[in-house]
């Protein structure tokens, strides 16, 4: 699990609704043993676990067995800091998505969306990045609160042709008619929402180009200071470095070799800005650069250290990289 976790924001849907159903916060902090201090503190940031316990003790506080679903339907752009403000002034929806996509590790870095075109529809599919299934009442607050935002960013209504949930119905499957005008199937293999592909173009009523680049460059600020270690992609680059003399590892080995899928370890890498591609390259580039320097070594000795098929293969990676042949890096870096 990503050690950054989830915003202290993220709870104050949870208050927002408890008070909506006429409860009293402190008494349900109490309840919770959850310390409404932290509330206070706007860079303070929980486990995902400790999130999903919450929502969980909120459903049973309130005798709300539709907590989730209540909670994304009563969501608000302001709810989501930054990341609303940037999906509020987005030209078109599915800018708005790829601002999620991008930005959500500011709210919640265990989880995110990916969509793909399926013929006259596409299919958003919600997960978490790491292995855990999520809980009912999180993800059934992510789908509708992902819903209403649609809704919200286009000011129209979105008729949805079909919504999946991985956990099981529960005994009255009502509340969902409303929340989505039709009922989901439950059990599924994954969490998703197929609508018309034509949404994604819809353009989001409150688009403001010039208000989206200023909150725009909040959101890279913010993402750059929560990025400032770069856990993941420093153990990556150990880990192929350290994986070379023997063999040049793929994404599927790096991502075995953490315990973790594929899919888990690139969306990590993407939170930190980059990919396993770029990673494996620079390690390539800066290991060949190093060598290129002592000249005992060939070009194919080089080669072969770095696990090139050939040579040649080599030669045209370096020149993609630096512009210049190794022989010509070579003696350009000559008596330096």
């Amino acid at each position: 699990m990503n050690s950054r976790g989830v915003a202290i924001s993220m709870v104050y849907p949870i208050m927002k609704i408890i008070v909506n159903k006429g409860f009293d916060t402190e008494l349900y902090c109490k309840f919770a043993s959850f310390d409404p201090q932290l509330l206070q503190d706007v860079d303070a940031r929980i486990s995902a676990e400790e999130l999903e316990r919450l929502m969980i003790v909120a459903a049973n506080y309130t005798q709300d067995h539709y907590f989730g679903l209540h909670q994304g339907q009563l969501m608000e752009f302001v709810d989501m800091g930054i990341l609303g403000y940037v999906m509020l002034h987005s030209k078109t929806i599915v800018d708005a998505l790829t601002a999620y996509q991008r930005y959500n590790a500011i709210l919640y870095s265990g989880f995110n969306l990916e969509w793909e075109i399926n013929g006259e529809d596409v299919l958003i599919r919600l997960f978490l990045i790491h292995s855990k299934q999520m809980s009912r009442h999180c993800v059934e607050d992510m789908a509708s609160s992902l819903y209403q935002m649609i809704g919200k960013l286009s000011n129209r209504p979105i008729s949805l042709h079909e919504i999946e949930f991985t956990h099981d119905a529960p005994e009255d499957t009502g509340p969902y008619m409303s929340a989505f005008g039709i009922i989901p199937k439950f059990g599924s293999k994954e969490n998703s929402l197929r609508l018309s592909k034509d949404v994604l173009n819809f353009p989001v009523m409150y688009s403001d180009i010039k208000l989206l680049g200023v909150f725009e460059t909040i959101a890279q600020e913010t993402m750059r200071e929560l990025n400032q270690n770069n856990v993941w992609s420093n153990q990556v680059v150990r880990w192929i470095k350290q994986s070379m003399p023997s063999f040049f590892p793929t994404l599927q080995q790096t991502a075995e070799s953490f315990g973790m899928s594929t899919r888990a370890l690139q969306y990590k890498l993407k939170e930190e800005n980059t990919t396993y591609v770029e990673l494996s390259t620079q390690v390539r580039k800066e290991l060949a650069m190093g060598l290129l320097r002592k000249r005992e070594y060939s070009v194919g000795d080089i080669a072969y250290v770095l696990h090139f098929s050939e040579p040649s293969a080599f030669q045209s990676a370096f020149k993609k990289w630096t512009g210049l042949t190794p022989g010509q890096y070579r003696s350009n870096v000559k008596g330096k």
